[in-house]
């Protein structure tokens, strides 16, 4: 389990960004937000993977990569359309 939040911190640089690339609009986040929704998403994807038994396969982990990104949007999501309202006020 250990391993898999290590990983997730390293692979959650480039989830953020990829999940900066799937939310359609402009994003005003800088860099460090990006790694930081990208962080998070993929501790919550490892988590869910880890609650739904499928955290330990041989080979690349699909389910889980696909669960990391699929949080991360969220979070890009969340957080543009909250960026979006406090910009229009």
């Amino acid at each position: 389990m250990i391993g898999a939040i290590i990983s997730a911190i390293v692979f959650g640089i480039i989830i953020g960004a990829i999940a900066r690339l799937i939310v359609p609009g402009k994003q005003d986040m800088s860099i460090a937000m990006t790694w930081v929704v990208g962080v998070v998403g993929a501790l919550l994807g490892t988590f869910v993977a880890y609650l739904l038994g499928v955290s330990e396969t041989r080979g690349i982990n699909w389910i889980q990569h696909g669960l990391q990104i699929l949080f991360a949007v969220i979070g890009v999501f969340i957080l543009a359309r909250a960026q979006m309202s406090r910009g229009t006020r």
